[in-house]
């Protein structure tokens, strides 16, 4: 007698009612897949990923809350992804990031199954896509962060760009200054930096990328160094060359 297959854990996330009932149904067919919970929002998505540690996640790309790629820059990287949308521009940016395959609403039950055959030979590979990329894959083209999405530590942090002060870099890991708090999170600071919109965010020190609106006044520091002062009295260093970008921005 063959042994029994181990089932596939699956997690279900979309904030339509109507399409997790089509999703349940067609997964009926798939004995091997075993569905684990549901999610309604993105915030549910990474909570009941983390109980339930799935294999893959059947995830909707618009969603209250944190959105299908905010989402999978957040999840463990083994757990692979099938993107279910209605809305067809993010393709080629899901995989981008490495998604399994990419389902376009109304999709049947056969090309859901086509899609879980390529998940099944999957399963377990770590996606390896860095969080600049992943950033990126969630904002439309041409277009600059306008809120950052972070795991700092078992805290999920949503961080509303306007409100960065600044960010510091510490090897491949970023501190963000935002909200009189900071938070840390694994990328680096050249990811980050690229996210962000040069016209209000610069590149000031090797380890610093600066909001322009938060400075008060630049000073000397040092032999030869300079410092910006933050309009709540805090300083960030300024590079000789960091310094040319930082008056340029603000017409100096």
């Amino acid at each position: 007698m063959s042994e029994a297959v181990a089932s596939r854990r699956v997690l279900i996330v979309d904030d339509e009612e109507p399409a997790r009932r089509l999703l349940i149904e067609y997964l009926h067919a798939h004995p091997t897949w075993s569905i684990v919970g549901q999610a309604k929002n993105g915030l549910e998505a990474l909570q009941l990923a983390k109980e339930h540690q799935p294999d893959l996640l059947l995830l909707d790309v618009q969603m209250p809350k944190l959105d299908g790629f905010e989402v999978l820059g957040l999840l463990a990287p083994e757990i692979a992804v099938i993107f279910t949308t209605a809305f067809d521009e993010y393709a080629v940016r899901a995989f981008e990031v490495h998604a399994v395959d990419y389902l376009l609403k109304p999709f049947s039950a056969e090309r859901l199954a086509q899609a879980l055959a390529r998940a099944d030979k999957r399963i377990g590979e770590l996606r390896g896509v860095a969080a600049s990329e992943l950033q990126r894959a969630a904002r439309s083209p041409g277009s600059y962060l306008d809120r950052l999405v972070i795991r700092d530590g078992a805290e999920i942090v949503i961080i509303s760009v306007p409100a960065i002060d600044f960010v510091r870099g510490q090897d491949d890991y970023v501190e963000v200054f935002h909200d009189a708090h900071s938070s840390l999170t694994q990328q680096t600071l050249q990811g980050l930096e690229a996210s962000l919109d040069p016209r209000q965010f610069v590149r000031v020190h090797r380890s610093y990328v600066l909001n322009v609106s938060r400075v008060a006044r630049i000073e000397p520091w040092g032999s030869g160094s300079k410092m910006a002062i933050l309009h709540d009295g805090r300083n960030v260093p300024i590079s000789r060359s960091g310094e040319a970008r930082l008056r340029a921005v603000l017409g100096l």
